[in-house]
């Protein structure tokens, strides 16, 4: 059992566990080729019911878990050992429970809700059995994110590498394969889904153990002042967590309640297509948003004013590389889609706006997790209502008109006004700020790749769509590497640590 360590926080933590949780985040890789095999398996429709009902399954956990999973991020690094287990004690118990008494409550309603549910023809008549044994993904996923993100509590961001690489996407890709080569048509991709996440609960509760005593878990006593504390912090913290997750989730769910039979399952599918490649970008800001919580709150016990440096570094970082990704995605993006489905075809606009709306929203870093760490309670409460009320604006002007590409925009520009909202208050509260000397330098250089990458783009277009795309994505591994040679400076890189140096991005050749 690890404890947490009460030592300042520093830019080579930051990189460090920011590069773990990135290898982590890799699981979004995964999916991006899993995802083209599960819609040439079970087709764009199909695809869209398990992408409308994993969609429910996410906004739901994030209601119940009271936002435990962030609580524990504000409160474990400032508990001794008896605190920390008793609020992960408590953390379990508070959202699983009520998670478990929910799924129940759907699969006996399953009937009901199915009939709402936008299906093709060939999905109708299993709709019901689909949610009733859908509806168990929800506790097994509760408790897979509330046991993470306590070992995240702990500064562990490494361990959950093979829990959402291995278990959690090759595991489900296998079982879909499997379970379609039975004759699982209509349901087995859910089922695969629920074989897996039961699979990653199994391995989350070993994780658990790892870096908590498994008896004192189960005697450590949760005081009213402990339940006070972690209600309070998750209640302040859980519009924010349930608006992030309305952005992503709540779409695909209102097209297919908006659109009739296969027309509203399918929209749904694009959508979810669409949003799952945008992802691919965020990877490293993702990353971020995971190690910055639990530092930042770390670092705030110390020294409030060294969250600064950490924030700008962390912006810096994210900026290099998701800005020449985010670029990388918009120059291939319709190739990517010949790699679904041929109804996948029509997502291209769609994912143009939400990957150009995840670029922007990566120029400010990390912002949210910091201030959902250190900032009052009523500002992640104030951002969620700035995001949610131009999306509900944005989407009532445009969504009837254009359909999923008005639902698109409406979601880009309010997570955008989130996250930017986030970097007002920081620098208002605390004097910080995402735009130094050096945010600018590493924005103008990464710009300055993503150039480099469409004019290379341009003159290879002669020579064939495929061979274009393939020669781009072989040209950005170079120049992500001057990107981050040019865009960082030399403390930065050296804070890259022993990965920087093997690629040549520090060293003493570069200090």
């Amino acid at each position: 059992m690890s404890a947490p360590s009460g030592d300042t926080v520093e830019n080579r933590d930051v990189a460090r566990g920011a590069g773990l949780a990135a290898v982590a985040r890799l699981g979004a890789l995964i999916e991006v080729i899993s995802q083209p095999i599960y819609t040439w398996l079970f087709g764009v429709a199909t695809y869209g019911i398990y992408t409308v009902l994993w969609a429910a399954v996410n906004i739901i956990e994030n209601v119940v878990d009271l936002s435990m999973t962030q609580a524990l991020q504000r409160v474990v690094p400032a508990q001794g050992e008896q605190g920390a287990h008793a609020a992960v004690k408590f953390a379990i118990l508070i959202s699983v429970i009520p998670a478990i008494v929910l799924a129940l409550g759907i699969t006996l309603c399953a009937g009901p809700i199915a009939g709402l549910i936008s299906a093709a023809p060939a999905d109708r008549a299993q709709l019901p059995l689909a949610v009733a044994l859908f509806a168990w993904a929800l506790p097994l996923w509760t408790f897979v994110e509330v046991s993470t993100s306590a070992a995240r509590a702990r500064r562990a961001f490494g361990p959950e590498i093979r829990l959402r690489i291995f278990w959690e996407q090759v595991a489900r890709l296998i079982f879909a394969i499997g379970l379609f080569a039975i004759g699982l048509h209509s349901i087995g991709l859910l089922v695969a889904h629920l074989l897996s996440l039961l699979m990653t609960a199994i391995l989350s509760a070993r994780l658990l153990t790892r870096y908590y005593d498994a008896r004192l878990l189960i005697r450590a006593p949760v005081d009213a002042r402990m339940r006070r504390m972690l209600l309070a912090s998750g209640l302040a913290l859980l519009p924010t967590a349930i608006t992030r997750r309305l952005f992503i989730d709540l779409p695909p769910i209102i097209l297919n309640l908006m659109l009739p039979g296969s027309r509203g399952a399918t929209a749904a599918g694009l959508f979810g297509i669409a949003r799952k490649i945008a992802t691919v970008p965020l990877i490293v800001r993702q990353a971020f948003q995971y190690v910055l919580a639990p530092l930042a709150s770390a670092q705030a016990a110390i020294d409030r004013k060294a969250i600064g440096p950490l924030y700008a570094f962390s912006t810096r970082l994210s900026v290099a590389f998701v800005v020449p990704m985010a670029g990388l995605i918009l120059l291939i993006a319709a190739d990517i889609l010949t790699l679904f489905a041929p109804e996948a075809a029509a997502a291209l606009p769609l994912l143009l706006v939400l990957v150009l709306g995840r670029a922007i929203e990566a120029v400010v870093g990390p912002a949210t997790p910091i201030v959902e760490m250190i900032g009052h309670r009523i500002l992640p409460l104030l951002n969620s209502a700035i995001g949610l009320t131009a999306w509900i604006i944005l989407g009532w002007l445009l969504i009837p008109s254009q359909d999923a590409m008005g639902m698109a925009i409406a979601v880009s520009v309010g997570t955008v006004l989130t996250s930017w909202a986030a970097m007002f208050e920081l620098r208002i509260a605390d004097g910080v700020t995402s735009f130094d000397k050096g945010s600018w330098r590493s924005l103008g250089i990464a710009l300055l790749g993503v150039v480099l990458l469409a004019l290379a783009g341009f003159i290879l277009t002669p020579l064939g769509e495929r061979f274009r795309a393939i020669s781009l994505l072989l040209l950005f591994w170079p120049v992500l590497w001057l990107v981050l040679r040019f865009g960082l400076s030399d403390t930065d890189r050296l804070a890259l640590g022993s990965a920087g140096r093997k690629i040549g991005l520090a060293g003493k050749a570069l200090v």
